[in-house]
Formats: C-alpha cells, structure tokens, sequence
C-alpha cells in the first residue's frame, strides 16, 4: 500500500486496516515458521505497511491535539 493510498483513507478506514495488516503479518509469519514461504520478503513489506499506517495515525492524532492546544 503506498502512501498517496494511506493519506486518503479516513481514520476508521486506517484503524480497521491496521488490524487487517496485523493480522496478515501474524498469519505471514506463522506460515513462515511451519514451512518456508514463497516469498519471504512479504513479511517485510507487511511490516512496512503497518509502519505507515501507524505513523499516518500518529501524525493526525499528534495535528489534532496540536489544533485543540492552538483554540484553547
């Protein structure tokens, strides 16, 4: 998943796909473990994409808290 992708999802949209994504890491992973995958590099993709979504949650909590010191 890119970043222009992640950007426009809403913050339902990223919380739920943060679990989707840390559930398929968890499965990757597991898969990994009993027999060798396919392709192993989507484990560090799937890793990659949960770290862009939590900094894409991070960085709008982080605005959102920002603009509500600002008003105050």
């Amino acid at each position: 998943m890119k970043n222009s992708e992640i950007i426009e999802l809403s913050q339902e949209e990223l919380t739920a796909r943060l679990g989707q994504e840390k559930t398929a890491l968890n499965k990757l992973k597991f898969a990994h473990a009993v027999s060798a995958i396919e392709n192993p590099n989507a484990i560090k993709a799937a890793r990659k994409t949960i770290a862009r979504i939590s900094t894409e949650i991070s960085k709008r909590r982080i605005a959102a808290e920002s603009k509500t010191a600002a008003e105050a």
